[in-house]
């Protein structure tokens, strides 16, 4: 849709099932319209070219007759009054049609349409026009915006259908000067006729003929429906009321001897009738509503191809035919009442709008807390599931219990469903919550990389959880590793983030040398602990892979010249371990020191 405007639907309806208004396929003849007109029955041919040859008009290109007119029908109105005008073009959606509007006094200077629309059906659109589809299709390329126009504007419309495929169509002017100017909206003078336009009326409606004349002898009417015009026995008024669909005459006889004979067509559409719809409620997880379901239970056995069923959000957008809620309709919560209104398709104002339903919308319980929950081993459990439980609530678990919660002390997996009983209906959802068994934390093993001054400290853990870490009182880290460590004695402490508890290790970083070589060369000659200066009263052991102590170093000592009783020892590998005094005065042996070296000759 391209415009918005407060729409009253006023019709002009150009064709009928068996009454077929006249058809122009030139411009020159156009048929010239003003309100309540007959339906168009279909087009064919286009008499003369209307365009003299011309590739284009406006969007218009030529059509499978190589002219830009293939079956065109022109039509011709005066506007009478100010304000914004649009109209409606319905047809059959497996048709495809065109149409141009031109504001002009005369076939002979056309000139540019105001508004036209050369675009394909292939979307199966039911309506082409200016202003609003009253559908309320939202994606519909076959509308123009609205115009805006000023008594006395003389306008030519010519429709076109592409190909030789059509079945008619009708025309409905809409706009709101047919809300300021509902009987003068368009220029009826310029119909030269005791009768006026061909009317289209509902059948419960009273259509009224009047052919009053001065100077008048006599009245007499006729009617013809299809066999030719035959005398109405006994009315000789000068106004008739016409109760079947038929081309009437008048003839009448004046003083002056001339009579004057005028015939008009009246075509009667027959009104809808609403059944009324049942309530429906529905889960709020469905988010929306499928309004189109209903339009069976409120035509019962009317043609749903005669009628057009749409749905509103008050009385009176329904009773005006305008703002049609859109299908699938979003749901909202609580109840509301859709108004529902029936429009005929080949008289839109022959309509029925006394039907509404209730549409409740009953909530779907919401998940408010966590689907991912830890326990943590050896403790007395995690309780699980709803800590605020609705009253208006059932709840079933897997387990068998049907609380809003339970406590569980082992991980897996446990489904809760929460049911919302209302109104005879069950809207209901279900949860799968994980619990995750969260190990306490444990330090395994802590892999030092000794550069002396700046060292790599690595804390490991073989248990599976989330965890934290921290070296001394630093701030905790998400990473294992710790750089720029000073040699000397630290505290390492695993933290687990579910709250299952932490682990903290001392640790003592130094440094030492992988091999010596004491061959008196001045080189590597000695093999120490580098960073025991760093300790209290640190005591380096040095053994044989026998467990024999070869020596004992302190931090006073220059390290280890690989001799036992002044003897040489072998080229192996030799094994050491370090104690040194704590803060509390205790002597504890330092952990995780991969704590083996090799002398080489």
């Amino acid at each position: 849709m391209k415009g918005k405007s407060l729409i009253f639907w006023f019709l002009i309806i150009i064709a009928a099932n068996s009454l077929m208004a006249q058809v122009a396929a030139d411009c020159i003849n156009a048929v010239p319209i003003c309100n309540n007109t007959p339906v168009n029955g279909g087009t064919q041919g286009y008499g003369i070219d209307d365009y003299n040859g011309a590739s284009s008009s406006g969007c218009l290109e030529p059509t499978i007759t190589g002219s830009i007119e293939s079956n065109s029908a022109w039509y011709r109105f005066r506007t009478g009054a100010s304000g914004q005008l649009g109209l409606n073009i319905g047809f059959d959606s497996s048709e495809d049609w065109d149409f141009a509007l031109y504001r002009a006094a005369d076939c002979g200077s056309l000139g540019d349409p105001v508004r036209c629309n050369f675009f394909d059906n292939s979307d199966e659109e039911t309506y082409m026009g200016i202003g609003e589809d009253p559908t309320g299709s939202p994606t519909t390329v076959l509308y123009e915006d609205w115009i805006n126009v000023v008594p006395g504007e003389d306008y030519y419309l010519m429709i076109n259908n592409f190909s030789n495929n059509n079945s008619g169509f009708s025309i409905q002017f809409t706009g709101d000067i047919f809300i300021t100017n509902p009987y003068d909206a368009l220029d009826c003078s310029i119909i030269n006729n005791l009768l006026g336009p061909p009317r289209a009326a509902c059948d419960n409606e009273i259509v009224i003929l009047d052919a009053t004349t001065v100077n008048a002898l006599s009245y007499t009417w006729y009617s013809d429906i299809g066999a030719g015009f035959q005398i109405i026995t006994g009315e000789t008024s000068p106004t008739y009321q016409p109760l079947f669909s038929a081309m009437y005459r008048v003839e009448v006889v004046t003083t002056t001897m001339t009579n004057i004979i005028s015939d008009v067509q009246v075509a009667f559409n027959v009104s809808p009738t609403t059944n009324a719809v049942p309530d429906e409620t529905v889960c709020s997880d469905a988010l929306e509503f499928d309004l189109s379901q209903k339009d069976t239970q409120a035509l019962g056995s009317q043609d749903p191809d005669s009628f057009r069923v749409s749905y509103h959000s008050t009385q009176n957008d329904a009773t005006l035919g305008i703002n049609p809620l859109i299908s699938p309709y979003i749901l909202g919560f609580g109840t509301e009442t859709i108004f529902i209104r029936i429009t005929s398709l080949e008289n839109p104002r022959c309509y029925d709008a006394s039907e509404q339903f209730q549409l409740t919308v009953v909530e779907t319980p919401v998940i408010n807390f966590s689907t991912e929950v830890f326990v943590c081993e050896d403790s007395a459990g995690v309780f699980i599931g709803e800590t605020t439980p609705d009253p208006l609530y059932t709840y079933s678990w897997d387990t068998g219990e049907s609380t809003p919660g339970i406590t569980v002390t082992q991980g897996g997996y446990y489904t809760l469903t929460i049911t919302n009983n209302q109104l005879g209906i069950s809207c209901l959802t279900s949860v799968m919550i994980a619990v995750v068994l969260s190990e306490t934390p444990a330090i395994t093993d802590v892999i030092i990389d000794d550069l002396q001054n700046n060292n790599t400290v690595e804390v490991i853990t073989n248990v599976a959880g989330s965890f934290e870490y921290q070296i001394d009182n630093g701030a905790f880290q998400n990473s294992n590793i710790f750089t720029n460590v000073p040699p000397g004695v630290h505290t390492v402490t695993i933290n687990d983030l579910n709250g299952c508890g932490s682990v903290t290790e001392t640790i003592t970083v130094v440094g030492f040398p992988s091999f010596f070589t004491p061959n008196g060369d001045g080189i590597n000659d000695y093999w120490h602990i580098l960073g025991v200066s760093n300790l209290e009263d640190p005591m380096v052991y040095v053994y044989d892979r026998y467990g024999k102590l070869l020596k004992q170093l302190d931090d006073s000592t220059l390290g280890w010249d690989g001799t036992f009783n002044g003897k040489e020892l072998p080229s192996t590998d030799y094994w050491f371990k370090l104690t040194y005094t704590d803060t509390e005065g205790q002597r504890i042996e330092a952990k995780y020191i991969n704590n083996h070296f090799s002398l080489k000759r």
